[in-house]
């Protein structure tokens, strides 16, 4: 039996295990997974954003896709915002198949209808929490905000919470806050630890502008060949980009990661699927592997917890790439709903409460 027969045989049985959406074929068969994976591969090609090999190992998957099924890819860098704004600008001549957002942006292109719903074979095992019912989005990994601190450039000294780093006279590097994902999610799990929520965002605020007006706040996160040359103390960053970021430096031992004690805030990232993918097939095989056990262990070694972690097995190694599930206790859920209504008011609120008082006299 060949590779293609085996995975197209394994993808058919457990699509008997999905509950599908209502305009998706109720149960599968393997003759409609074959139809998928052979319009898939006459396609041969996807265009992905914000997909980065670097970015939760997506070049472990896009390897394997162009091994399997000869899917030749493409990304192109961008962040949530400018995702959704270039697929509701191009419409029907679109050049994005699919994009990788931040969990309350899925919710956002939803409403903008620029997405279109396919739940993956292995949906029944997402969290309810995770997914959007109807299929248009689901996390396919979680984040959590982190400090990623430069231990050389600190004297050794470690901030294990927010009260640490505003008091502690660090240099913070927080990056695009309003259009980036983990930007503004850094705010928003500095509020929470300073007693606020979603809908209030003034405590983390009041600390930014303070950092900012003392010179301390840094709004462009350096990629990882330039981490060394940065000023920056203590970088805010997705734990798994943080522990990503750390392991391709050439003094990685000189780099903490840790969740901060006083609390944080956990999302994660979902594809969506471009309503008028030039590539549709592909796009959705693209979701069927992510999902996959495959898919959700590259995801791992990318040091990235899987949305489906609890129905993996992950070999020690593996788990030893994360942080102990221990410092994640004063970490919780974003709330998608109200974060997404929130957000997009972020980048004026920004503007004005920390960006222009910083720059008062």
């Amino acid at each position: 039996m060949s590779t293609l027969c085996r995975l197209l045989i394994s993808m058919s049985l457990l699509s008997w295990q999905a509950a599908f959406a209502a305009d998706a074929v109720p149960l599968a068969t393997i003759s409609e997974d074959a139809r998928l994976a052979a319009a898939a591969r006459k396609e041969a090609k996807l265009q992905s954003a914000g997909m980065p090999d670097h970015w939760a190992n997506w070049q472990a998957t896009w390897a394997d896709l162009k091994r399997l099924h000869g899917i030749a890819h493409v990304d192109e860098s961008m962040n949530s915002a400018e995702i959704i704004e270039r697929m509701a600008a191009e419409g029907a001549q679109a050049s994005l198949d699919i994009g990788d957002v931040g969990f309350e942006w899925g919710a956002i292109a939803r409403g903008r209808a620029v997405s279109r719903p396919h739940k993956p074979a292995t949906w029944a095992q997402i969290p309810a929490w995770a997914k959007d019912e109807e299929g248009y989005w689901a996390l396919a990994y979680t984040g959590t905000i982190a400090f990623l601190v430069n231990t050389g450039r600190t004297g050794g000294r470690i901030p294990q919470s927010w009260k640490d780093l505003f008091a502690g006279g660090y240099k913070v590097g927080i990056g695009e806050v309003g259009s980036a994902a983990q930007s503004s999610a850094s705010v928003l799990a500095a509020a929470i630890a300073l007693g606020g929520d979603e809908s209030n965002l003034q405590p983390a605020l009041l600390q930014f502008a303070q950092l900012a007006k003392q010179g301390r706040l840094v709004f462009k996160n350096p990629g990882p060949a330039k981490a060394e040359q940065a000023s920056v103390d203590v970088f805010l960053m997705w734990d798994f980009l943080a522990l990503s970021q750390r392991s391709r430096l050439p003094n990685s031992a000189q780099y903490r990661v840790l969740i901060p004690s006083d609390g944080s805030v956990t999302s994660g990232y979902t594809t969506i699927i471009n309503r008028h993918a030039p590539h549709p097939h592909a796009a959705e095989l693209v979701r069927e592997f992510i999902f996959s056990d495959a898919g959700q262990l590259n995801l791992a070694h990318g040091f990235a917890r899987p949305i489906r972690i609890d129905h993996l097995h992950l070999p020690d190694a593996l788990r030893q790439r994360l942080l102990d599930g221990a410092q994640y206790k004063n970490a919780r859920v974003i709330k998608p709903f109200v974060w997404a209504w929130e957000v997009k008011k972020l980048p004026l609120v920004w503007q004005r409460e920390v960006l222009q008082r910083a720059a008062a006299p």
